[in-house]
């Protein structure tokens, strides 16, 4: 396996920031911009286990996400997690999650990993952010006001191209000749998601307008934010700004 291939095959499927480096044989460390909520970033390792490659990020998420005496055997978070697991085809290997590059698809392979992982460490924020935080209700309410029902999909996802729901989409507008995808965002883990969505929807050829409401910008880590900056097409950050949001989206619906 050739570094230069590879590394040119996980820029064009994931991100242009992302780096491999070999470590002894058949063993590849896959360096992203992705990481969890303090800063750390998300152990990628590519590596040949029984003659089959696949992806691990060697125990390290888990054991990360620990380090807050966060309960991960029962409740809310591990049934999510194990939904995660499901979806994404990942494997939990004694804490350990891996996941097999099928038909050497490896950009592929690395993208679904790299979405599992954001979504597993996100549930870390999960629950004290829902416990301490209306603002997925506020943002939804607001579209609600500001959009007719007949104009508006929550939870939106392409039925066509992902029949799992892995890339779901707060809200959707319908109605326009390209249709507006709506992000809610209130901590990094949300931001890094909506930044893959978006790209995943990029790659299947949609045509789309995108838009993003914080809850706080300036919370968000300044490099998570600029990533999203580049794929995201407008951006507001927080409900305070009803006017500017208010006026966009009155642009959309009239098909502006």
């Amino acid at each position: 396996m050739n570094t230069v291939e590879l590394e040119r095959e996980f820029k064009r499927k994931v991100s242009d920031e992302i780096d491999v480096e070999r470590e002894g044989i058949d063993r590849y460390i896959v360096y992203t911009p992705f990481m969890f909520d303090d800063g750390d970033h998300f152990v990628i390792v590519l590596k040949k286990h029984d003659d089959r490659w696949r992806f691990t990020d060697e125990g390290h998420t888990f054991m990360h996400m620990s380090y807050g005496e966060i309960d991960l055997s029962h409740g809310t978070r591990k049934g999510i997690i194990d939904q995660v697991l499901l979806s994404f085809r990942l494997a939990n290997d004694g804490g350990e999650l891996c996941l097999e590059v099928p038909d050497d698809q490896y950009g592929d392979a690395l993208f679904s990993f790299v979405l599992a992982l954001v979504k597993i460490s996100d549930t870390a924020y999960w629950t004290r952010e829902r416990v301490r935080s209306t603002f997925m209700e506020d943002f939804r309410t607001f579209l609600e006001e500001k959009i007719p029902s007949q104009r508006r999909t929550f939870d939106y996802y392409d039925r066509q191209h992902d029949p799992e729901s892995k890339y779901p989409v707060d809200c959707k507008v319908n109605g326009v000749s390209r249709p507006l995808l709506v992000f809610g965002i209130n901590n990094d883990s949300k931001c890094q998601y909506a930044q893959i969505a978006l790209l995943q929807f990029e790659k299947w050829g949609q045509k789309f307008r995108s838009m993003a409401i914080f809850e706080d910008q300036e919370q968000i880590n300044r490099s998570v934010l600029a990533r999203f900056t580049d794929v995201v097409e407008n951006q507001f950050a927080s409900l305070g700004t009803r006017d500017r949001m208010e006026k966009y989206l009155d642009e959309v619906l009239s098909g502006s």
